[in-house]
């Protein structure tokens, strides 16, 4: 019997997506994870044969779409499921981590078109906490890094029971007036940091106002260093929260005012790239503060009620 022989010509397949789908890769830049988003549609493959690095089939299926999270950005090649990074030093220095999720397939068959998303996302070395929109003791801090995406994080300043900082008190903090002098224990915290980002505290100060740029103020903290001698610094710069204590009081001749607003200049520090501890204070002297509108402040309320 004749064999015959049938000649197959392989066209493009044509995909149909629904209007909102594009076909590129969506990357959320974030403090401490990238996340980039393909489009399920055009080409067709399945999750399972689509990788992060080629190395790690990680990806979860959402609507329309397939999920590869890196949730390590430790600045070493090879970090995360093949995550590269970059640094490029100078005054402005940043780095950049690039990825790109390919489709495998390790059957006979080829049924589909490839798939090589290549993303990045480019971060400072230090980020300055200069975008932030405040509500008191929280900041909602929005930084654009140059890339695809945004990322958002959240600084908080609370008042806590005691020097464990375990327990958050309600605001405003209520103070009676026989209590002045009484120790004020204060947490200032980055949510959704990675370990490499550190919380710095510059400057803490007071005033009889919710106003950080009154010119009555009491200084606590200068350049990081106790300007008051009440104030202990438990930590600073080490990791993703930073504490210290001081003793409440109240300004003089300002009889009506019954409440103090405390105000701290905060910045974050990327502590793989840059020094972030603060020099010990007993090396240096206190400067001049510099200018409060000039870094991300928080602000929190405390108010004074009379005893009965």
């Amino acid at each position: 019997m004749a064999s015959v022989a049938v000649l197959l010509m392989l066209l493009p397949v044509a995909w149909t997506c629904t209007p909102q789908k594009a076909d590129y890769v969506m990357v959320s830049c974030f403090p401490n994870a990238i996340i980039a988003n393909v489009p399920e549609c055009p080409y067709g493959w399945e999750i399972g044969q689509l990788s992060l690095g080629g190395l790690c089939y990680t990806g979860l299926s959402i609507p329309g779409y397939y999920r590869f999270n890196i949730p390590d950005l430790t600045p070493k090649n090879n970090s995360y499921c093949g995550t590269m990074a970059e640094y490029v030093p100078g005054k402005d220095a940043r780095y950049t981590f690039f990825n790109s999720i390919v489709s495998n397939d390790t059957s006979l068959t080829v049924r589909n078109q490839p798939v090589n998303y290549t993303f990045s996302c480019t971060y400072r070395a230090a980020y300055l906490v200069n975008n932030a929109v405040f509500s008191q003791r929280v900041a909602t801090v929005y930084v654009n890094n140059g890339s695809l995406g945004t990322f958002r994080s959240q600084l908080t300043m609370n008042v806590f029971t005691n020097s464990k900082f375990l327990y958050a008190k309600d605001a405003p903090y209520i103070i009676a007036t026989s209590e002045i002098g009484s120790e004020v224990f204060i947490g200032i915290e980055a949510k959704g940091l990675s370990n490499r980002f550190k919380v710095v505290i510059s400057n803490c100060w007071a005033t009889p106002t919710p106003y950080s740029t009154d010119k009555k103020r009491w200084s606590l903290i200068v350049n990081s260093c106790s300007s008051d001698h009440t104030v202990i610094m438990f930590e600073n710069a080490k990791d993703s929260r930073s504490m210290f204590k001081f003793n409440s009081f109240r300004f003089q001749r300002l009889e009506k005012v019954s409440t103090v607003w405390l105000h701290c200049d905060v910045h974050i520090c990327d502590g793989e790239r840059l020094s972030c501890l603060p020099s010990p204070c007993s090396s240096r002297s206190l400067t001049p503060e510099p200018d409060p509108s000039g870094g991300g402040i928080l602000t929190t309320e405390f108010k004074l009620k009379a005893d009965h």
